[in-house]
């Protein structure tokens, strides 16, 4: 009889305990959330993820506390949520670039399969750029013609990523640059705006000057065309086979629970929804607003990492400057 009370409790443990793991993957989170921004303050990527962070507040039942780890163009704050073991509770919020080409461009101790791809929630904007009254004007065909008679026409760059674009066109298109290595996009702006550089790479600086008209855009680096400039071809329109699209996505470590990552997903979704964060997302930083659900980012990522390798392979490498 004591043998059989025994096995009884132990059973009566064992489904206790087994229902308290399901209740706590059902309830999560349970306590506050830490979203980490790849960049410093004050920038497009941190702007949003506050109002995203308020968002998650309400759709979560917990705090969502914003913290900023720059470096590396966001790839320390991957490096260290490679490592994190909270299940959910740290995840990144970030550019898409960062962990398709910067492992490529760079030693890192991440890689494309050390992370879940919760969701996108916003398409980037990326572009390149030039200043007002040019003497090829306001189009990349104009550029295009203008660069080829003038050798030694200066290029704005910032990444190791669009350092490689504009090195894969000027050899489809013949042209001889001059390339000036810019920090940010505090760093080109002044460039671009006083005529000092001829055109360059802009990762979202240029939507602060699409009232003024003082930053034209001459081609769009996300797979359409920008929302906020909407006559400048993409890539592909004018005859360039490279998928450069950028997405705004939220990462997690790759051992989090389905439960957990589903749950930080309904909650995305229901962000892309809330007129808070397609206030601040459409309205102040000009960037389409849209849910895209995990398999799908993870494909899209996958297929990126393949076209920039045989990218690099076709160029030879990186540009030695840029190694």
């Amino acid at each position: 009889m004591k043998m059989k009370l025994l096995t009884t409790a132990i059973l009566s443990s064992a489904m206790a305990l087994g229902m308290a793991g399901t209740a706590q993957a059902d309830e999560f989170p349970t306590k506050p959330l830490t979203l980490v921004v790849g960049f410093g303050a004050g920038g497009s990527t941190d702007i949003q993820a506050r109002v995203l962070a308020n968002v998650l507040e309400d759709e979560l039942g917990q705090p969502v506390n914003v913290v900023n780890q720059p470096g590396a163009g966001g790839g320390v704050a991957l490096a260290r949520l490679a490592n994190n073991t909270d299940e959910g509770y740290t995840f990144v919020f970030g550019t898409s670039m960062t962990i398709t080409f910067g492992p490529l461009s760079t030693e890192t101790t991440y890689q494309l399969d050390d992370f879940r791809y919760v969701a996108g929630v916003t398409l980037g904007q990326s572009a390149m750029v030039t200043g007002e009254d040019r003497e090829f004007g306001d189009t990349w065909e104009g550029l295009i013609e203008y660069a080829r008679e003038n050798p030694g026409t200066s290029y704005a760059t910032q990444t190791a990523l669009d350092r490689m674009i504009i090195e894969y066109i000027a050899r489809q298109e013949g042209l001889d640059l001059r390339i000036v290595p810019t920090a940010g996009g505090a760093g080109m702006a002044p460039l671009i705006l006083s005529g000092d550089v001829d055109f360059g790479y802009s990762g979202g600086t240029h939507s602060g000057y699409a009232d003024s008209g003082e930053m034209p855009v001459l081609l769009s680096l996300a797979e359409d065309r920008l929302v906020a400039f909407p006559d400048a071809p993409t890539l592909q329109e004018a005859g360039y086979d490279i998928n450069a699209a950028e997405i705004r996505v939220v990462m997690v470590p790759k051992d989090v629970p389905d439960a957990h990552v589903a749950r930080l997903a309904e909650a995305l979704e229901a962000a892309t929804q809330d007129e808070r964060f397609i206030e601040i997302t459409e309205e102040r930083i000009l960037m389409p607003v849209t849910y895209i659900p995990e398999d799908e980012v993870t494909q899209t990522l996958a297929d990126q990492v393949e076209g920039y390798k045989a990218l690099l392979e076709e160029l030879g490498g990186l540009p030695e400057d840029e190694e």
